[in-house]
């Protein structure tokens, strides 16, 4: 049986970020602990932007319960590998809620970032959109490229959900740049930012 060699990993984390952030419009934005984090805030603070500092494997979740809470607002959870590959059973929560509004987007460079770059299971064959897309999710993508993000784009903004991206990135080091860390000015500015003065009626 022929085995077929991947592409490499040329694509570069924040340059990744800064070209989906760009079309975000009024999208919501949820970012997993670590990189992903950094490389939102990097690319520019927004009041719509939740950081989550914390609750490792829990972004995917937060980003279901937004899109159900908010079904007319495009929601985007940007994450790691490592981040994702603890929540994996949201995945199947996504996909039965079938929210049609929420784009699970992976910055994948396979490797434990936080923990001191051990290898993770992606780097071993583990694949998170074969995962997403047996969940049933509506559209799932592995992407090594400029053109096929390109492609991709209009979709992770557009498209009818639950979509799934796995985007391979580098594991080249980038400055750290750390946005807010109070985790309750963060909800607080989100919430604000969302609903308004009614939000602390």
């Amino acid at each position: 049986m022929a085995v077929t060699k991947k592409p490499k990993i040329t694509l570069e984390r924040r340059d990744v970020m800064t070209t989906i952030l760009r079309e975000r419009g009024d999208a919501l934005l949820v970012t997993g602990l670590g990189s992903s984090t950094y490389d939102a805030y990097a690319t520019g603070d927004h009041h719509l932007n939740f950081y989550l500092w914390g609750a490792m494997g829990g972004a995917a979740m937060i980003g279901l319960g937004l899109a159900l809470a908010q079904p007319k607002r495009r929601v985007l959870v940007i994450t790691g590998d490592g981040e994702m590959l603890m929540g994996l059973g949201s995945l199947a929560t996504i996909a039965v809620e079938k929210p049609k509004n929420l784009a699970i987007i992976v910055l994948d460079n396979q490797h434990y970032g936080e923990t001191g770059m051990q290898q993770a299971h992606t780097g071993r064959g583990v694949d998170l959109a074969g995962i997403a897309k047996a969940a049933g999710f509506a559209a799932t993508g592995t992407l090594y490229t400029a053109q096929q993000l390109k492609t991709w784009l209009p979709k992770i903004h557009k498209a009818a959900g639950p979509l799934f991206a796995s985007i391979k990135v580098t594991t080249n080091p980038v400055p750290m740049v750390l946005p807010l860390r109070d985790g309750t000015a963060i909800k607080h500015r989100f919430r604000e930012a969302l609903l308004g003065a009614k939000a602390f009626e």
